[in-house]
């Protein structure tokens, strides 16, 4: 696997201040993607063992909240075994760091789809946000808040799992991220 680039202190990725990965290489080819230069899968530099740990080393300061991975694809079959380990290694490493993820394809695709792969249960039960569904420039809105097109879904995945499991959801069924009022309304108080 490869990866695009790294931002360390981001924070346009998810809540707070974040280590964000942006892996290289998507079929999906969205019309006005933002990062199309992440398409090809050998765009960047390959994903080792060192730059891994120079990511997990990133997340230990205690004024950074959490991993964001994004691309190119992230759940595409070469990038989900690339990032199988390190997902599972920052949930084992750093528990209270939290851990969103952006797809272009849907929750439906990945949990029982043609993109429900091998590692696809081991990547999102670590995770703790899904953003899931593929960028559409007819539905861009720049009000929302981590994501770029309203069809797209923040999926506050231990819950989902969670509620599968006990029987509370069926199908496809998803509990959405909560995200602070303020911002959910678009309103200053």
């Amino acid at each position: 696997m490869n990866y695009a680039n790294i931002k360390h202190c981001d924070i346009a990725n998810g809540t707070g201040v974040r280590t964000t990965l942006f892996v290289s290489g998507c079929r999906l080819h969205c019309k006005g993607c933002f990062n199309y230069e992440a398409w090809d899968f050998s765009a960047g530099s390959e994903f080792t063992r060192e730059v891994e740990d120079q990511i997990v080393e990133s997340l230990r300061p205690s004024y950074i909240d959490g991993l964001s991975v994004l691309g190119g694809e992230p759940f595409e079959p070469e990038n989900q075994a690339g990032l199988v380990h390190l997902i599972e290694r920052v949930r084992a490493e750093l528990p209270e760091k939290d851990i969103w993820m952006y797809s272009g394809h849907t929750w439906e695709q990945l949990t029982q789809g043609d993109w429900h792969l091998e590692h696809t249960d081991r990547i999102l039960s670590c995770i703790d946000v899904l953003v899931d569904g593929p960028w559409q420039e007819e539905n861009y809105d720049i009000s929302l808040r981590f994501r770029g097109s309203s069809n797209q879904r923040l999926i506050d995945v231990p819950a989902t799992l969670a509620a599968h499991a006990a029987g509370e959801l069926t199908g496809n069924e998803v509990v959405l991220w909560e995200d602070d009022p303020v911002f959910a309304t678009h309103t200053m108080q």
